[in-house]
């Protein structure tokens, strides 16, 4: 009873795509430490320039509120986070995707898919029971 279920675990693992998958989270969270550090010492530091940095550190447009807080909204951490999306989809796409559909297009080419035989429509089989009915009916 155990051969089988570890049998299915060893095909369900040793699949390309799961190990694809591994592959591309691991180098994707090491990759989105190089992209916050990028964008906390870039993009931050330019945002920074055009607004004023509250007391608890946000960067973005103040406004003053109907009875006279201030709000601050946080633009440098929106754009922190767009960009670092951005970047490692970026990186995802182009180091896993785009490789990994151009090996599956030539392995494609390599063996050609079987044409698997078509079965009837619902149509040709009314008719084939309606003419072996004909066929019942005058013998």
């Amino acid at each position: 009873m155990g051969v089988p279920v570890f049998q299915g675990f060893k095909e369900f693992i040793t699949k390309g795509n799961v190990i694809d998958l591994a592959v591309a989270v691991v180098i994707g969270g090491a990759f989105t430490a190089i992209v916050t550090a990028v964008v906390d010492s870039i993009i931050t530091p330019l945002v920074a320039l055009f607004y004023q940095p509250d007391e608890s550190g946000n960067i973005g447009p103040t406004l003053t509120g109907i009875y006279g807080q201030s709000v601050t909204f946080p633009l440098g951490n929106l754009i922190t986070a767009i960009i670092s999306f951005l970047a490692v989809a970026l990186v995802v796409y182009f180091v896993f995707v785009v490789p990994m559909n151009k090996y599956k297009e030539r392995q494609a080419a390599r063996n050609p898919a079987v044409e698997e035989e078509t079965l009837p429509t619902e149509q040709e089989l009314l008719i084939e029971i309606r003419d072996a009915l004909r066929k019942d009916a005058v013998s």
